[in-house]
């Protein structure tokens, strides 16, 4: 059997196949180059070509189960349904799909897909992660390293921040478990931060003070357009960043069905700590 993985060069991607790779699972990774690093096999794949859908039943033939991470648009669903539907048609029983925490089956963006693996009635896990640990890397890296300081409007709401890592072993186990729960899961790591302790973390690590500038979720949309967020992904971002504020992200920690994850802030940063100087 081999593991198929859609956005297989990407955040989760990666941690994914080097964890099944290890426990000497198959694994083909999806992307749009076609390429993989060592000792991975790539294949061209993009959601927003549907000639390229059959790519991953033609280079391996064997694939029996998927992880789904579905293009950056406010409504993937009729883009990922053609390749469900396609991935059934071939004998495929088995998804494993990454949405958000806040986002509930038949909600927006990926809630829809979740709601569809349900109605269609396969083997499925759906992954609900909170807040990632990556983003100090991705959204805040240049803030962080030229400006030291981070903005948000969560205000003093507290994260338990995931790392990719901890999502891939998830999905892992999604995918690989006897008996699939056909459920899904909120994904949370293992301690409760607000910005300001995230960053004071980050800032005795550093050895210099990364502040956290916290604006109104008024102020939000305009301040990160002109960040250079596309203006439906700043209010977006923002209306998600005003129910952290309102204790929606701790209420995840006590959770009943939840995957706590085990790596921490303070590792990342230690771990990564060369990105963020100067």
């Amino acid at each position: 059997m081999t593991i198929l993985i859609t956005g297989g060069t990407g955040k989760t991607g990666i941690p994914l196949a080097k964890i099944a790779h290890t426990a000497n699972y198959p694994v083909l990774l999806a992307s749009r180059s076609g390429n993989a690093p060592e000792p991975f096999k790539g294949v061209k794949f993009d959601w927003f070509d549907q000639k390229t859908f059959e790519n991953p039943f033609t280079a391996d033939p064997k694939i029996d189960r998927i992880y789904l991470i579905a293009p950056t648009d406010v409504n993937p669903f009729p883009i990922v349904k053609p390749f469900i539907d396609l991935a059934v048609s071939k004998g495929i029983k088995r998804f494993v799909l990454l949405t958000a925490s806040q986002i509930e089956a038949g909600g927006p963006i990926g809630g829809k897909i979740h709601k569809y693996l349900i109605d269609i009635g396969v083997e499925f896990t759906v992954l609900r992660p909170t807040w990632f640990i990556q983003n100090f890397a991705t959204l805040f890296y240049q803030s962080i390293r030229e400006h030291n300081q981070i903005t948000t409007a969560t205000g003093d709401g507290r994260i338990p921040f995931i790392s990719a890592e901890d999502i891939a072993q998830a999905a892992f186990d999604g995918l690989t478990v006897e008996k699939s729960p056909n459920t899904d899961y909120l994904v949370v790591g293992p301690e409760l931060l607000t910005y300001d302790e995230a960053l004071k973390i980050l800032s005795s690590i550093l050895g210099r003070e990364i502040i956290h500038k916290k604006i109104s979720p008024a102020e939000a949309p305009a301040v990160y357009a002109g960040m250079g967020l596309p203006a439906e992904y700043a209010a977006g971002l923002a209306a998600m960043e005003e129910k952290v504020a309102n204790g929606s992200e701790a209420e995840l920690f006590n959770a009943e069905r939840k995957f706590v994850g085990k790596h921490t802030l303070k590792e990342y940063f230690e771990a990564n700590k060369k990105l963020w100087i100067k």
